[in-house]
């Protein structure tokens, strides 16, 4: 399976809301973030919570966020991140 995003890749993850288990959090979809690590290919967890077999693996991303694109009341200091490992079907080029 071919990678890709690299570290430093801008990314938006998908605004989308399907029905049943996702284990992309809703208060992350539609927002821009950035490739901090390649964390490797494992078995999808959304297929895996129906007792499939969770292949074909997929790779799976550390995202980086900046706190205020997250939480639009965000009243922190502006350098302030947080990191969300989201995999890659979740993902689309931002840049």
């Amino acid at each position: 399976m071919s990678q890709l995003f690299g570290i430093g890749d801008i990314v938006r993850v998908i605004d989308a809301h399907p029905p049943g288990h996702r284990r992309t959090p809703y208060y992350c979809r539609g927002k821009i973030g950035k490739i901090e690590r390649v964390c490797g290919e494992h078995r999808n967890p959304e297929e895996l919570a129906y007792g499939f077999d969770g292949k074909p693996l997929r790779r799976l991303y550390r995202v980086r966020f900046n706190q205020s694109d997250i939480w639009g009341h965000y009243d922190g200091p502006s350098e302030d991140t947080i990191d969300i490992d989201i995999y890659e079907h979740w993902l689309r080029s931002a840049e």
